[in-house]
């Protein structure tokens, strides 16, 4: 068929310099669009942690607020101000009760964990094991004084995991504090970790006052003829996340018990704070165990070396307990994932968004999992998720 001129239409579509132009554009617009999306979360990566912790807040009060449904059959508001008021009256109570106790054993705790890894770099050091790198991290150099604010800091790895992990919202204003003094420094963090407190506490409650409405309004945004999915996709996630939540602070749980049995059993001075340490570094699978263990150690140091072998004993017992009986029992129908795809991933993300990062890597590969086994797996690939 004759051509008549360039760029004009003929039987066979377009054809000249303007062929498949359109495509080509719309390809460009739409990696800039998102090439500018991953710019802003990361410029607003904190942030965008600090809702995210609200929105399981949120996840968890409403399961809470299911839960007494079948319980109390009345008005979801009222189920809802019965579970939060629960919640504020348990941590309230456990604060009164063991506040003074949890604060002196932690003072105890404090200085005997500073003794003892005195001890241990000093024994280090007579043995030829230098910790220049250590010592380093930590911002102080040889004998104690400070770095010179001139050394690189190192920033990939295991290394840029550590210091990524100092570098979070909650890190200490050094800056301010150089200016307004040690006083002021500290005002300052508090304030600013009851602010994420406030914020955290208000979305949550926000969220599980109106699960509904904010399901919807992201609905909206999806084509028509895709808002069905887009739903079952959102309350796959809410669901996943609540087995999580409901599972992780039952294992918590049970680990505070044992642990704090288990050392006072054998004598150990601030069982009841090692516990409790051990059983809120549990939210953080495979590291907050590591660090758990590590204190346990320090601790049971200063009772001699037979409680440093109990309560290595009651630590691998208690993490023996965790890994072959309340994760697998708990936790396989919420999230299944591997013990170094999990390491994987709380490495990147600690590295990328320090302190926040670590603390949400589980949750957020949880709904990483659901999206990627319902889009992709479901949708892409025609298979069954769990196939």
């Amino acid at each position: 068929m004759a051509i008549q001129e360039s760029g004009v239409k003929t039987a066979d579509g377009p054809v000249g310099p303007w062929r498949g132009a359109r495509p080509l554009v719309g390809s460009g617009i739409a990696v800039v669009a998102f090439v500018a999306l991953l710019a802003l979360c990361w410029l607003a990566s904190a942030t965008l942690l600090l809702i995210f912790a609200g929105v399981l807040l949120g996840v968890f009060l409403d399961g809470l607020t299911r839960g007494l449904k079948y319980v109390l059959p009345i008005p979801r508001a009222l189920r809802l101000l019965i579970a939060s008021l629960a919640v504020a009256g348990f941590l309230v109570g456990m604060s009164a009760v063991g506040g003074a106790t949890i604060a002196q054993q932690g003072r105890e705790l404090g200085q005997t964990i500073q003794n003892q890894s005195g001890t241990i770099r000093d024994w280090l050091k007579d043995h030829g094991v230098s910790l220049d790198k250590l010592e380093a991290l930590q911002g102080t150099g040889e004998a104690g004084q400070p770095k010179p604010k001139g050394d690189d800091e190192p920033k990939g790895g295991l290394s840029g995991f550590a210091s990524g992990a100092l570098k979070s919202p909650g890190s200490l204003l050094s800056d301010a504090g150089s200016v307004l003094g040690p006083a002021a420094t500290v005002l300052l963090e508090l304030f600013n970790a009851l602010g994420n407190g406030l914020v955290i506490v208000f979305l949550g409650v926000s969220v599980a006052a109106d699960p509904g409405s904010y399901r919807n309004g992201v609905v909206r945004f999806l084509p028509p003829h895709r808002r069905e999915r887009g739903g079952q996709v959102l309350d796959g996630m809410g669901e996943t996340l609540r087995h999580w939540l409901f599972g992780q602070l039952i294992t918590m749980a049970v680990i505070f018990l044992c642990t704090w049995g288990g050392l006072a059993f054998l004598g150990i001075g601030g069982s009841l704070i090692l516990g409790l340490q051990a059983g809120l570094l549990a939210f953080i699978p495979t590291v907050g165990p590591l660090l758990a263990g590590v204190v346990i150690l320090l601790a049971s140091l200063a009772s001699g070396v037979n409680a440093l072998l109990g309560a290595l004993g009651v630590y691998l017992a208690v993490q023996t307990l965790e890994s072959y009986g309340l994760t697998p029992f708990i936790q396989k129908r919420a999230l299944d994932i591997p013990p170094a795809t999990i390491f994987a991933g709380q490495l990147l993300l600690g590295v990328l968004f320090g302190l926040w990062g670590i603390a949400l890597a589980l949750p957020l590969m949880a709904v990483i999992k659901v999206l990627l086994a319902q889009l992709y797996i479901e949708e892409t690939l025609g298979e069954e998720a769990g196939a």
